[in-house]
């Protein structure tokens, strides 16, 4: 089982045997169960003999650490904690895939969340190559100052030296400097012991909180840390607001008339989006927001490697996302490699049934909710059915995608009623990465409405059809896409109204 896991791409990842496709589907089913979280929790709690410990690993280059930095204190002012914070460098390899693109988004996104969360961010300047002389002075001047600190020293300081950082304020860092003093020669140590409990305590990247077992994301999943120390009455005032409480998915009461679309970019063996899928159609019908399916294949088929330590993280976090959103989620049957690409053979046929949206929703509940084996024809039928398909129909579409695979001339355009699904895939992953994204779920809100007071015929370039609105990433932020949809809808009436 562990070998599995282990593996970090290639075939043998892409396409498991059918031994070792259900040993991974009945380690991870039984990883997720909801009593086995709660029977471990309760196991730390018993072993327990001192205050809550939680630890923090900050990275300072990381948005996210940014912002969670900014709630150390209030962590420390209402609940009854003992709170040690590591300075780590980014996470490697391959549990770091895309660094460059990650650390771009990282920046964009926590800018545009911050207000909405109460928090700060520095506006983005766009850096230049002449810069990096500076930046890498004001990077180690913020490492030595953090260096220097002592427990209490981090926790006050850090949120000053990451916004001075992140501002690119050179006289702001040096006056931080001045005031609590630097330890150059100790960065590297420092970084060293925080890399190293990181690794013992089996994670990989900054903005992390662990407390007894568990791994907490940043500002994005504090609330699962807050609830569980309240549950342990560790809050000093009870019943006061969550710091940081999980936001609500609103639909909003305005209703969009054509001018919106929503794409999602969804895989099929993506835990996030199973869980998020069918609230985004939810969303996009009571809003009436246009809704684009955009499949990409899974990461892994797509040649980039997931480690064991990453994989079992995004499994288990979604099986807490999902529990606290009441979505059912848990029990799997892996459909990496050939179910993956028979459903999405089948996918063209099915929208032009209008049936694309629902053969994805029962796939993605087959594989993480019902522990349907898709790597079956009779799995597979359950899918077809359940979407409300002809399953004789769609094995006429499944037989030309055999003889595609056996034939070295065949192409799809050969076989009457069989599209290119490949080619589909392929124009979507390009367009996700066209805007800043690479992961799913990923959103696109773009705004199809045109200027009516500008003259067209006389500057096209004026035209603003397909404006993008916003690009995010994860079902984290369906809350952000549902502000934002009613807020352009409210903009348009009140521009309506004058």
């Amino acid at each position: 089982m562990s070998d599995q896991f282990k593996e970090q791409g290639g075939a043998a990842t892409m396409d498991p045997n059918p031994v070792r496709r259900w040993l991974t589907s009945t380690f991870i089913s039984r990883l997720l169960r909801p009593d086995r979280l709660s029977k471990k929790r309760a196991k730390f709690e018993q072993r327990r003999i001192s205050r809550h410990r939680v630890e923090f690993f900050y990275q300072l280059d990381d948005a996210y650490s940014h912002l969670a930095a900014q709630l150390l204190i209030p962590l420390l002012e209402q609940y009854d904690i003992e709170l040690i914070c590591y300075l780590v460098s980014g996470s490697s390899g391959t549990n770091n895939a895309e660094p460059e693109l990650l650390a771009k988004y990282a920046s964009y996104d926590a800018a545009y969340i911050a207000p909405h969360l109460g928090l700060s961010f520095p506006e983005l300047q766009p850096a230049s190559s002449s810069d990096s002389a500076s930046n890498d002075y004001l990077t180690n001047l913020a490492l030595a100052i953090l260096a220097a600190q002592d427990r209490s020293g981090f926790i006050n300081a850090v949120p000053q030296v990451g916004q001075a950082l992140w501002a690119g304020d050179k006289h702001a860092l040096e006056s931080l400097a001045a005031e609590h003093g630097c330890a150059p020669d100790a960065i590297a140590a420092i970084l060293k012991t925080g890399n190293a409990r990181r690794e013992k305590l089996g994670h990989y990247c900054g903005a992390m909180f662990y407390y007894a077992g568990e791994w907490y994301w940043g500002v994005d999943r504090l609330y699962h840390l807050e609830a569980r120390l309240r549950e342990l009455g560790a809050e000093y005032e009870p019943h006061k607001p969550m710091l940081m409480p999980r936001p609500e998915i609103v639909s909003g009461p305005l209703k969009d008339k054509g001018s919106l679309q929503l794409e999602i970019y969804v895989s099929l063996r993506s835990p996030y989006t199973a869980i998020s899928f069918d609230r985004v159609v939810k969303l996009a019908a009571e809003t009436g927001v246009e809704l684009v399916v955009r499949p990409v294949l899974p990461m892994v088929m797509r040649g980039v490697p997931v480690t064991r330590q990453k994989g079992l993280y995004i499994f288990t976090d979604a099986a807490r996302e999902a529990f606290e959103a009441d979505v059912a989620f848990g029990q799997f049957y892996d459909p990496i490699g050939e179910p993956v690409r028979r459903c999405y053979a089948l996918y063209p046929w099915a929208c032009e049934q209008g049936k694309g949206t629902e053969l994805i929703s029962s796939f993605l509940r087959c594989a993480f909710v019902e522990g349907v084996n898709t790597n079956t024809d009779k799995g597979l039928r359950t899918v077809v059915e359940n979407a409300g398909l002809d399953w004789l129909k769609a094995t006429d579409t499944l037989k030309a995608l055999n003889r595609l695979k056996a034939s070295s001339t065949l192409k799809a355009s050969d076989i009457p009623g069989q599209s290119d699904w490949q080619a589909i895939l392929q124009a979507n992953r390009q367009a996700m990465y066209d805007a800043g994204l690479w992961g799913v779920p990923s959103f696109r809100l773009l705004d199809k409405s045109v200027d009516e007071n500008v003259d067209k015929s006389a500057d096209k370039s004026a035209d603003k059809s397909d404006e993008q609105v916003l690009a995010l990433w994860g079902q984290d932020r369906l809350w952000l896409i549902a502000r934002e949809i009613q807020s352009r809808l409210a903009k348009k009436n009140g521009e309506n109204h004058v």
